[in-house]
């Protein structure tokens, strides 16, 4: 990968945060400090910061209640050399779910993971955000970035009516536009063929997912409220219809 005049590590780090399903997440050892590794699974909040899903029996999860600095390392997982692959390092403070979060956070970690719905109740389960302060990228040859949070997060500012909501939206797509899904993946995205459904939007995009795979498809403008939403997809799948297959 070299450098290129239209890389743009903003969109390539969002669209990646958006992407992953895991990734490396390190702790600190509670009592040394010493660095601790797991591999965890993870969704996205609205605004793109990791949702985790973890266990007070994990080692992991009680080093965050005893010291709640981490990392978080997502990669691109192409074929070949990985080191040749886009990843990046997130560096931030993971909390657990407040009474008013949990909702949330729990809707979309199940977009992500339905599988997850049959222990996400557990009670040593207990659903975590990352709140990150900082990101480094590593793109290839001449492509590394420090990013500021502004750079890779969804600004959220006046978008409650669409967050609100987003199940309702999600359903709606899944239950009479599954077709569309199709056409965004294909003909815009030109990912193969698959049973595609939306897992989660957010005013800079939508998330599709095709059992492991996912995709991204981000919007040319930001949108804040369902009616513009409505009218965005309405356009994208305008867009997609008039593009030709491969």
């Amino acid at each position: 990968m070299q450098p290129t005049t239209d890389f743009d590590p903003a969109r390539l780090a969002r669209t990646l945060l958006r992407r992953r399903r895991e990734g490396a997440l390190a702790t600190l050892m509670s009592g040394t400090g010493a660095p601790y590794c797991s591999l965890v699974n993870l969704a996205s909040h609205p605004d793109g910061s990791p949702i985790l899903l973890i266990s007070r029996l994990a080692i992991h999860t009680r080093n965050i209640l005893a010291d709640p600095r981490v990392s978080l390392m997502l990669d691109e997982r192409t074929e070949g050399d990985p080191l040749e692959g886009a990843r990046i390092m997130l560096l931030g403070t993971a909390h657990q779910a407040g009474n008013d979060e949990v909702a949330l956070y729990r809707r979309r970690y199940l977009g992500a993971h339905p599988n997850a719905e049959g222990y996400i109740d557990f009670a040593d389960f207990s659903l975590f955000r990352i709140e990150s302060s900082a990101m480094h990228l590593v793109a290839g040859f001449g492509r590394i970035v420090d990013l500021a949070p502004a750079n890779y997060l969804t600004d959220l500012t006046g978008a409650d009516s669409l967050i609100e909501a987003e199940a309702s939206a999600i359903d709606h797509m899944n239950d009479d536009h599954r077709d569309t899904m199709q056409l965004y993946a294909t003909r815009l995205l030109r990912a193969d063929k698959a049973e595609w459904r939306c897992s989660g939007n957010d005013p800079d995009g939508l998330d599709l997912q095709a059992d492991k795979h996912t995709l991204r498809l981000t919007f040319p403008e930001r949108v804040a409220t369902p009616a513009a939403l409505r009218d965005m997809l309405k356009r994208m799948a305008d867009l997609a219809r008039a593009t030709p297959a491969t």
